[in-house]
């Protein structure tokens, strides 16, 4: 099997504001998320890539349509139930409300935050595999030096972590993608997927659209809107033209057991 793409979107309410003292409703914080996930699918779908989107019960209850027209393309996994806030019974109220609105099978979860979380519980909750762990070292966030770089199992859970570089664990993620140079991104990612033979790559819709006015510091907000659609596009495009294939999270795991 070729090397895997897994591209995955924390589909959610925009409530990033409110970490830096800048209030934003609810109602603003779910207009803005579709806004950012009608962007950025439609580059998605005009590319013809699979995504995961893990996605909060309180977002899709507010747009039940739009996450049940994703969900023929598209694996709908859990983002919990709200974003801001969790308890552990989130977890099987988010995966029952999401299998309900998409017409399909829940099988994946992503804690808001990367968030730690009880893997019994997610276990008694129904869910089969976890993306909820970035292998690395995030000053003031998480140190997961620790932990395993590729797929796990931890405590009977399959467990998938957003991908970090081979050698120095450099964290794939959403401000590595916006603030890197894009040649050196790239560079990293083509290095894991030949070295793990797969590479879990997560963003959020909101990224896509405007976010400048919203007082978030300028490293969150280095590219977005139509200039991060950009370098989207020419990641996707070039790894395809590499020969790599896309995938759902779900769908890998199926192949690989």
């Amino acid at each position: 099997m070729r090397p895997q793409v897994l591209i995955s979107f924390d589909v959610e309410e925009f409530d990033m504001p409110l970490d830096y003292q800048f209030d934003i409703s609810i109602d603003r914080q779910l207009a803005l998320g579709k806004d950012g996930l009608d962007a950025v699918m439609k580059l998605i779908d005009a590319q013809a890539i699979p995504t995961t989107l893990f996605t909060t019960a309180n977002f899709a209850n507010h747009f039940p349509d739009c996450i049940r027209a994703h969900a023929t393309k598209h694996e709908i996994a859990s983002h919990t139930f709200y974003h801001s806030h969790f308890n552990n019974e989130h977890l099987l109220e988010s995966r029952l409300a999401l299998e309900k609105i998409s017409g399909h099978s829940v099988t994946g979860l992503r804690m808001p935050r990367m968030r730690v979380v009880d893997m019994h519980e997610v276990i008694k909750a129904g869910y089969t595999y976890d993306s909820s762990i970035n292998p690395t070292w995030l000053p003031g966030k998480y140190n997961n030096l620790h932990l395993p770089r590729t797929i796990y199992m931890d405590q009977g859970m399959k467990r998938i972590p957003a991908s970090v570089s081979p050698n120095l664990r450099i964290p794939l993620f959403w401000l590595s993608f916006k603030n890197f140079p894009y040649s050196y991104f790239k560079h990293l990612t083509i290095q894991t997927l030949e070295k793990d033979g797969y590479v879990c790559l997560y963003l959020h819709p909101w990224e896509f659209i405007d976010i400048t006015n919203f007082g978030l510091p300028a490293f969150t907000r280095k590219l977005c809107g139509q200039p991060l659609l950009d370098r989207l596009d020419q990641l996707i495009t070039d790894l395809k033209a590499r020969g790599y294939e896309f995938s759902t999270i779900r769908n890998f795991l199926s192949t690989n057991k």
